[in-house]
């Protein structure tokens, strides 16, 4: 009786499995779920402060902007993030007839409203934006969610110094 047992709950196991990966390359999955946090770090605080004392940033904006085939601009959506510092957008599978690719997709940090936590930082690609993986974070039925980051500003006193030379002498002046 309990192997039996065991064999049907293997079973219908396999079957949800199975419907899970077959629903992930469907295109009939009609829309993707991005989500994620922003935190402001301090880099004055010990490196156990640095570590676990960051604060969620309430009205920072967060954007989305996915590619086609052809590198060309497919979707671009942003959103600002709530008070613990949580962004979610959505996108539809299908643009204008096309199949939107989630790995074309990528998430980056656009601004900040606090003048006190401005500096973005390319913690976990914020900065310069990070792809979605190839696999999602969850999938249920025909949600397919993908969660990034979490992305960090950090203060204007945090923030390095340009040291490269980039410009010639010609551009300096005579002085220099």
């Amino acid at each position: 009786m309990l192997s039996m047992a065991l064999m049907l709950s293997a079973a219908f196991f396999m079957g949800c499995t199975n419907l899970a990966v077959a629903n992930y390359g469907d295109a009939s999955a009609g829309v993707i779920h991005v989500g994620g946090q922003v935190l402001c770090q301090n880099c004055f605080k010990s490196y156990k402060e640095w570590v676990n004392g960051s604060n969620p940033l309430k009205g920072v904006t967060v954007s989305l902007t996915c590619m086609d085939d052809r590198s060309r601009a497919m979707c671009y959506k942003s959103d600002e993030t709530d008070e613990q510092g949580q962004f979610y957008m959505t996108v539809d599978r299908i643009i204008n007839g096309k199949e939107l690719k989630a790995k074309l997709c990528s998430v980056r940090l656009v601004s900040s409203t606090h003048a006190d936590c401005s500096i973005a930082t390319n913690f976990a690609g914020g900065k310069t934006g990070v792809k979605l993986m190839r696999s999602p974070t969850s999938m249920f039925r025909d949600i397919i969610k993908y969660r990034v980051g979490p992305f960090y500003y950090t203060t204007p006193m945090c923030e390095k110094p340009d040291t490269n030379d980039s410009q010639s002498d010609e551009d300096q002046g005579s002085y220099y």
